[in-house]
């Protein structure tokens, strides 16, 4: 990241140019969060904004100010900015609107956001159509509306374009520390991972959520991840809106199965940023993440006084891929010491209400469920909205099992509302992470739990080049086949005789198949199972001039698609699944990006839903898994050497036997 905005973020001088309502609050929101630093309004006719003397032009401020915010219309913005680079500012605020995101109503729009990127020089911007940013650690607001932040001494950042939104996120009640909040506005010069990777140099930051409307450049943010790995500061998104993939000649079932999204959930897999689909999941997410930062898998031990929170948790756990181990000798020890006989000791754990009441017991049965290879214990506990004070022994003994044990314990209530906001904060300083509704918290957990190093290798970029020109069948396997990639003997012959003739050269049975249709087993346009003599009349029958033989694969155990699209977005999609008849039935897929490696490949394959038919079924042999990820490397090869000109390639299906996998069908697009 090339951009410094260590004065812009953390200024020790703010200018506030304009004199309205909104540029008034810029300084009331400083000045109330306990701002130290110095402020100084500038504006043509006013003496007085907000309290403070107002400077008439920007050359007669005492020194270049760290921090701008400019609050004037779209043309004088522009004028401002170019003063402003001019005399060594360390950055602006733009929050006209007006700009490129205006194009479909005023033509001018997106020039005049060119000519602002012009102006800036070397100076970083946020925007335009930007709110600013809230820094609740040095009590810095370049905010021009009403926000929830309060002064922290450390916590979490959160990035979005959406101002609204984040007005909104400020305002939660859910005990989260925000060190952060940053609007990022159209991003005309500053971009969203340039802005999280000046964040990542503050220490006093604990994790960045980061709600994202699109990737501008793949390179800042694959920087981004390394960087934040590097530096322990985990990464979360909460990614919306689709991609355009440019796709108006799309002809493959990989376009289709992969959608618009692929791409973009590709690239957040590839690095390491678990993605959240709800803002309350992401609140939950970063909060967990703020107490004890990424969790070393999902392996959860719950405990509540009811059996009907103990069925509702291990219901609402299965398919996240969170697992409840099975309880440890040692564990049982000490549960049935604290506990007695007369409570079945399981993972989820119904404690009943024996106990209640009495803080020592309590904490020993909740430590009875920490221990090596959990790694969070969650309590569940519902405070009344009507007295929570009996329920105040559950706060203090959670915290004593914190204390006590240094395990990571959270205290789960199964609604958001039953847990008051003042004893989230009071779990909070004494080191559990409270975690408000339910669905929410296990959602927390297992994002905490899937943070992982981003990819060594960069994603490749493919070109732009119209791509209308589809190979045939036989030339795209050739192309193929080039790079590594198994293919049957085949022979592409015109009429009758000369198909008789090849028949006799090959061994049978045969595959026969038109050639110039792109989907050809639904025109019928595919004859399997051919034997010699009947391959004159069956090429006859197909329908084109042109036709390809070839012979048949025996003993399959499963059939796989491999697909690439370019998205210029994200690269190009690599999409695995199901092939052959059940692609589009069963559209069970798998998208990575290119390049991917061999144990990415492996580890893609294995959640697929027919990954059990690759293992071997019911005691049918296994497909051999390393000819299948040599086919994938195989095609990643062929993508990588046409990158410029390729739009797609599909393999369907690659026809996966105990000794070999091998490509019946292919099609590839380019230009």
């Amino acid at each position: 990241m090339s951009k410094d905005l260590n004065r812009l973020l953390r200024p020790k001088s703010i200018a506030v140019i304009g004199g309205g309502a909104w540029c008034q609050q810029v300084i009331l929101q400083s000045e109330r969060m306990g701002y130290a630093g110095h402020i100084w309004p500038v504006h043509p006719k006013a003496q007085d904004i907000a309290g403070h003397s107002v400077f008439a032009r920007l050359e007669d401020l005492p020194q270049a100010p760290d921090a701008v915010f400019i609050g004037i219309n779209r043309h004088a913005t522009i004028e401002a900015v170019q003063a402003l680079s001019a005399m060594g500012a360390g950055g602006a605020v733009c929050f006209a609107s007006g700009f490129s995101e205006a194009v479909a109503e005023d033509d001018t729009g997106g020039d005049l956001q060119d000519h602002l990127v012009t102006a800036t020089g070397d100076m970083p911007i946020l925007g335009p159509n930007c709110y600013g940013f809230i820094n609740a650690l040095d009590g810095a607001l370049l905010w021009p509306d009403q926000h929830g932040a309060t002064p922290v001494d450390k916590g979490v950042a959160i990035l979005t374009q959406s101002s609204n939104i984040s007005i909104n996120l400020t305002m939660q009640k859910r005990a989260l520390p925000i060190a952060y909040m940053v609007t990022c506005g159209n991003m005309a010069q500053t971009s969203q991972a340039e802005i999280a990777s000046a964040l990542i140099d503050d220490p006093r930051v604990t994790a960045i959520g980061l709600h994202i409307e699109g990737f501008k450049d793949i390179r800042q943010w694959e920087a981004l991840a390394a960087t934040a790995h590097a530096k322990g500061i985990p990464l979360i998104a909460l990614k919306v809106g689709a991609s355009e993939q440019a796709q108006a000649a799309t002809v493959s079932h990989t376009a289709s199965l992969a959608g618009s999204d692929a791409g973009a959930q590709a690239l957040l897999d590839r690095l390491g940023i678990p993605r959240l689909s709800a803002l309350p999941d992401f609140l939950e997410t970063l909060k967990l993440l703020h107490c004890y930062g990424p969790l070393p898998g999902g392996n959860i031990a719950s405990i509540s006084c009811s059996g009907g929170e103990a069925s509702l948790i291990a219901d609402m756990a299965h398919d996240t891929g969170l697992t409840f181990p099975h309880l440890a000798e040692e564990q049982k020890a000490n549960l049935r010491d604290a506990l007695g006989p007369m409570v079945a000791l399981n993972n989820p754990l119904d404690y009943h209400t024996y106990i209640w009441r009495d803080e020592d017991a309590m904490a020993r049965a909740w430590s009875g469920m920490t221990g090596d290879g959990i790694d969070l214990t969650v309590s569940i506990v519902d405070y009344p909205t009507t007295d929570p004070t009996d329920w105040a022994c559950a706060s203090r003994a959670a915290l004593k099992v914190r204390a006590e044990t240094r395990a990571r314990f959270a205290v789960a209530a199964t609604l958001p509302e039953l847990l008051p906001e003042e004893v989230a904060r009071e779990l909070i300083a004494g080191g559990v992470v409270p975690l408000m509704g339910l669905r929410e918290a296990l959602s927390a957990i297992r994002a905490a739990g899937q943070i992982s190093a981003p990819a060594d290798t960069p994603v490749h970029r493919p070109g732009t080049a119209k791509t209308t020109h589809m190979l045939t069948e036989a030339e795209a396997k050739k192309a193929l086949a080039e790079f590594g990639l198994h293919i049957p003997q085949s022979r592409t012959v015109r009429g009758a005789e000369n198909a008789a003739n090849a028949a006799q050269a090959m061994v049978p049975p045969f595959a026969v198949k038109s050639i110039g249709l792109a989907h050809k087993s639904e025109c019928g346009a595919v004859r399997l199972g051919i034997q010699a003599e009947d391959v004159a009349h069956v090429a006859a029958d197909i329908g084109t001039d042109e036709v390809l033989i070839e012979e048949m694969i025996t003993g399959t155990v499963a059939e796989l698609l491999i697909g690439v699209v370019r998205d210029p977005a994200h690269g190009f999609v690599l999409t695995l699944g199901a092939g052959g008849v059940l692609t589009e039935l069963l559209r069970d897929t798998v998208s990575l990006l290119v390049p991917s490696s061999p144990d990415a490949i492996r580890t893609a394959l294995s959640q697929l839903k027919i990954a059990p038919l690759l293992a071997g079924y019911r005691g049918q042999p296994p497909a051999d898994m390393d000819a299948i990820i040599n086919a994938v490397q195989a095609v990643q090869a062929y993508v990588m050497q046409n990158a410029d000109t390729l739009g797609e390639v599909e393999i369907n299906p690659l026809l996966c036997t105990p000794d070999t996998a091998v490509a019946v069908d292919a099609l590839i697009r380019k230009a």
